[in-house]
């Protein structure tokens, strides 16, 4: 991955919607090195664009800090790779997975593990541009999303009309490649 060419361009999306989905399998992956408060993972439910989520990096009521870890939330969502994408279902201990700061510059970390586990999980609707990006997160005070600020904003506390970064993309993917084609995804 080439970092000048896979930085990413923040836009502030607006929280239009949290609702509770049900249980469901939640990804968390552990890299096999630290991360700091500031760096996280893309992830979203379709190919037009991800929401960051912040690493474990912060003690919460209920966890302790875990500063290699992100829990990235359901199983079936994409994880943004820079010009690929891949299903959170598909990574796996041993390979190597870009983090994202909040100045959009990727650093690529080596993953330890990827722990799959059943858990309650929400699904966070915003609003960039004339696009809905999604993303369906473990309903834990352990997820914290990048607010517009570059703040943290935990995803239990989360309200319509809070703003955090979100990345667009173009849907059109065959195996994590991008591809010209008509897709709609919901």
């Amino acid at each position: 991955m080439n970092s000048k060419k896979n930085k990413v361009e923040y836009i502030a999306g607006e929280v239009i919607s949290i609702k509770a989905v049900g249980k469901g399998t939640r990804v968390c992956v552990d890299c096999a090195d630290e991360l700091s408060p500031e760096e996280g993972m893309l992830v979203g439910n379709t190919g037009d664009g991800y929401i960051l989520v912040l690493s474990e990096n912060r003690k919460t009521e209920t966890y302790p800090s875990r500063a290699f870890r992100v829990n990235c939330g359901a199983v079936h969502q994409y994880i943004y790779e820079g010009e690929n994408t891949k299903y959170l279902s598909e990574l796996r201990g041993g390979e190597q997975t870009p983090v994202f700061s909040l100045s959009g510059e990727p650093r690529i970390v080596p993953l330890g593990r990827v722990k799959a586990e059943q858990r309650d999980l929400l699904r966070v609707e915003c609003r960039v541009q004339n696009k809905i990006i999604s993303a369906t997160l473990q309903d834990a005070d352990s997820v914290q999303l990048a607010g517009e600020e570059g703040n943290s904003v935990p995803v239990q506390q989360l309200a319509s009309g809070d703003r955090v970064l979100c990345m667009v993309d173009e849907p059109g993917r065959h195996l994590g490649e991008k591809i010209k084609e008509e897709i709609r995804e919901y």
